[in-house]
């Protein structure tokens, strides 16, 4: 079993209804979620990419059990808890936790930073008071908080103080996964870089595994090992980083990356990929694949039949109809400016 992923999603769906008229009938669905596929190793982190609204949050949050899944299976160190009810996640609570986007709105404005932090301690029951007192002051100074800042409240912080706050309330039970559901999107770009390199240590401190979910591409390259692409509730790509930036084999991702600033001069630059369209609805999204209403290479297959996530080289794999029979399309080649 120590061979086994830490988490393993198969086929995960998460649908909202949509009511409408006097009577609140259900007249449609959102599929937030459309069958989403994926694996986590101990000590690995996924970066999970996409535009705003494509199910990235969501998935994030439905793993977890925030959310109950409408269909698939989610496996923690190989155990089945996709039926699980909230007694019997009960432990599994020590071992998945998550780190929100906006560090004020996921914080109790009314308890001290100090009581947000032991909060989870005293609902498992870990340790004597003191115990707590003393496990929440090493998180403190862990996190690069000072011993002091226990009795001030969130809004006597900064938005990086605040996240640093949410990462020492995530660590407080010694979890082995972490979702982050795009944890530094909103902070300052210096701050930024601080809590990514502060997650990167605890990362290699405590052999944690973290689901990062992100749109900006920069801060998953530095911090994932591998990335999976979604657009509209489907995964359409997912290899290692190094592979994904050198070789992108599905037209959304070659999109993404050519959005991608390039600071340095002389650095290499992809030529820049305007996509046509708007994002379909996910409430009524287009049959077959998602993104052929606005994909340069679509043709009649693309249209009618849902492309199958597949191994195109070894270890990358793409949902892609251009890619069968193992032929990669013709990417825009980089440009040297």
């Amino acid at each position: 079993m120590n061979n086994a992923p830490l988490l393993q999603v198969e086929g995960l769906k998460k649908h909202f209804p949509v009511y409408k008229g006097v009577f609140s009938r259900i007249a449609g669905q959102v599929y937030a979620v459309d069958g989403v596929s994926f694996h986590i190793d101990r000590g690995e982190t996924l970066g999970l990419v996409g535009e705003s609204g494509c199910g990235k949050s969501t998935v994030g949050r439905t793993l977890l059990k925030l959310l109950e899944p409408t269909a698939g299976r989610i496996k923690m160190r190989g155990e089945d808890i996709t039926e699980f009810d909230s007694a019997k996640m009960f432990p599994y609570r020590e071992q998945m936790q998550m780190i929100y986007q906006d560090p004020y709105a996921s914080l109790n404005p009314r308890m001290s930073a100090g009581d947000i932090v032991e909060e989870p301690l005293i609902i498992h029951d870990a340790g004597t008071r003191a115990e707590r007192q003393e496990r929440v002051a090493g998180l403190f100074e862990r996190v690069g908080l000072r011993p002091e800042h226990r009795r001030s409240f969130p809004h006597m912080f900064s938005g990086g103080q605040r996240q640093r706050i949410g990462i020492a309330r995530a660590l407080a039970l010694g979890p082995e996964l972490i979702v982050g559901d795009e944890p530094v999107s909103a902070l300052d770009v210096s701050i930024q870089a601080q809590i990514i390199n502060l997650l990167m240590d605890l990362q290699d401190e405590f052999k944690l595994s973290y689901l990062f979910v992100a749109h900006d591409l920069a801060v998953v390259e530095h911090i994932s090992h591998r990335i999976a692409v979604m657009y509209l509730g489907r995964i359409v790509e997912t290899t290692d980083k190094n592979s994904l930036f050198d070789m992108p084999l599905h037209p959304y991702t070659e999109a993404l990356l050519s959005a991608v600033p390039v600071p340095k001069a002389g650095a290499r630059r992809r030529k820049r990929v305007i996509l046509s369209g708007d994002v379909p609805s996910p409430i009524n999204p287009p049959s077959g694949c998602h993104f052929h209403q606005r994909c340069p290479y679509a043709t009649s297959q693309c249209r009618h039949e849902v492309p199958v996530l597949q191994q195109v080289v070894p270890g990358h794999w793409a949902a892609c109809h251009l890619h069968n029979g193992g032929v990669r399309f013709p990417l825009a080649p980089i440009a040297v400016q």
